[in-house]
């Protein structure tokens, strides 16, 4: 490999290690590590919470189920980008007066808990344990993007790759904390969407328009190529509405993505916020739609070389390589481009090691075991589990064969299933009670792994689970089992007290 690119790759790193150690000095309390003392800017919060909920999904994970099976795979992107707007418009800002009314929470599980009068915390135990349990999975996607980077660039092996990687993220968040986190993800956040821009453009203009359509055909299609470029065409058919319901789904796992609402909370004010949510449904609209052009575009420009279906994930690596690597003067700007695609893996591994942290330290060890715990050891046990967490993480990821696409649409269903209708309904249904809430967490997350683990069928003589059987995504299903449970519960049970109730108009009404 060229030493300009291994230049760009150690300068890049450098700079976040750098990053995180000065932002080191600004995390004085547990309130500054957790939520950065809830004054991130406007364009700050916008990247970093989409810079977050990306991660390498957008750059491997989306472009390889684009170059592999066609078109029909962008309902998925569609489904994210109206999540993501809606999670703007109506979660954002009444989540975040919220949290500041309900004893001005730094985390989700807290929230919950404040919201709901839990006294004995059941709700803070349920999610901490939701969220390690989940996000032991998403960080191992993430972490899982990153040996396959490094294994690919610089040719060494896997397992090799995926520790420098792990060492890096954890430098920068251990040290640092959420204001380390969100600085970073602004700075990664921006050169995602440089790379992300600039690669298809640049290859089509080598390529040539007019030579998009005959390489398709040219490279081996799953089927013709009028039907890989027909968004309501799968595999020669026309595409089900089951199949465009399961990926239209995927947007409803924003309003339970604890890495991606603690933004919201964290911004300093309604102005900021309302900059920041023009900025994120800008820069989501023109990453979503060009992650899927790279997987129509990479196709063609990289014939005659064919990626099967478990090296397809590598196609905006192997475009950047072919365009930039071949020519030394240029290998430092490709270097520079391939640090996106870690940009994007590390701007999520590491907000989900914090969130997992602050679940372990600040809700489940100061917050139900051991209340007396000063600040200071709330933060060493926070760093600490981050150590352990990133360790379970890495343990998942040690299969060099891991679909990036498959740990993060399991991840993405459980907590979207926990935490998405229990979020959704805390701050707009006032009925809401304690015994609904729990309900519906532990039946969404239930219901996920249910739908997606137990093999209770017989297909092709295989065992199969229900979301191979019935081609249902688990979220769907998950997310609206768990909304059933809010509602049935909250209604047979004890109604909230007039306390609560005000305490919710107050927040409807912006008075915090």
């Amino acid at each position: 490999m060229s030493v300009w690119v291994i230049a760009a790759f150690v300068c890049y790193m450098l700079g976040m290690l750098m990053i995180g150690a000065a932002s080191a000095k600004e995390s004085k309390n547990a309130g500054d590590y957790f939520l950065g003392g809830r004054n991130l800017n406007g364009w700050v919060a916008a990247l970093s919470a989409q810079a977050s909920d990306m991660s390498g999904w957008l750059l491997m994970g989306l472009p390889g189920c684009i170059y592999a099976y066609g078109t029909n795979q962008a309902w998925i992107a569609i489904g994210l980008f109206i999540g993501t707007v809606l999670n703007w418009l109506f979660i954002a800002g009444r989540l975040r007066r919220y949290t500041i009314k309900a004893g001005n929470a730094m985390t989700i599980p807290e929230y919950l808990s404040n919201r709901f009068r839990d006294k004995n915390h059941i709700l803070m135990a349920i999610s901490a344990v939701v969220i390690v349990v989940f996000f032991l999975v998403y960080a191992a996607s993430a972490f899982a993007a990153g040996g396959k980077l490094f294994a690919s660039v610089m040719d060494i092996p896997y397992r090799f790759a995926l520790t420098i990687g792990m060492i890096v993220i954890l430098a920068y968040t251990f040290l640092g904390g959420f204001i380390a986190v969100c600085k970073t993800d602004f700075i990664q956040g921006t050169l995602m969407l440089v790379g992300i821009l600039a690669v298809p453009i640049v290859a089509v203009m080598l390529m040539g328009v007019g030579e998009i359509t005959p390489n398709l055909i040219a490279s081996g299609l799953p089927t013709d190529a009028r039907d890989f470029l027909d968004i309501f065409n799968n595999g020669g058919k026309p595409i089900t509405f089951i199949e465009i319901l399961s990926q239209l789904a995927w947007g409803l796992g924003y309003c339970g993505m604890p890495h991606i609402l603690v933004r919201f909370m964290a911004i300093r004010d309604e102005k900021e916020l309302s900059k920041s949510r023009k900025v994120a449904i800008v820069w989501v609209l023109l990453s979503l739609a060009v992650a899927c052009a790279i997987g129509v575009v990479g196709r063609a420009y990289l014939y005659p070389t064919v990626l099967d279906s478990v090296t397809s994930e590598n196609v905006f690596i192997e475009m950047i390589k072919k365009i930039f690597l071949n020519d030394t003067c240029l290998a430092f700007i490709g270097g520079i481009l391939l640090c996106g695609v870690l940009a994007a893996i590390m701007s999520t591994a590491d907000s989900q090691l914090l969130v997992s942290s602050s679940a372990v330290a600040k809700d489940l060890c100061h917050g139900i075991f051991f209340k007396k715990m000063t600040e200071k050891q709330v933060l060493m046990v926070s760093r600490i589990t981050v150590l352990v967490i990133a360790g379970l993480a890495y343990l998942i990821a040690l299969d060099p064969n891991s679909s990036i696409m498959k740990l993060v649409a399991d991840a993405w269903a459980g907590l979207g299933s926990a935490f998405g209708p229990t979020i959704l309904m805390s701050l707009y249904w006032k009925r809401t009670n304690l015994a609904g809430a729990a309900a519906g967490m532990i039946s969404g997350g239930a219901t996920v792994i249910f739908w997606d683990y137990a093999k209770l069928f017989t297909q092709a003589g295989e065992k199969v689970t229900l979301a191979t059987k019935t081609g249902v995504y688990s979220l769907l299903v998950g997310f609206f089992v768990s909304l059933t449970f809010i509602i049935v519960v909250s209604l047979c049970t004890k109604k909230v007290d007039d306390e609560v109730i005000q305490e919710f108009e107050d927040v409807k009404n912006g008075n915090i």
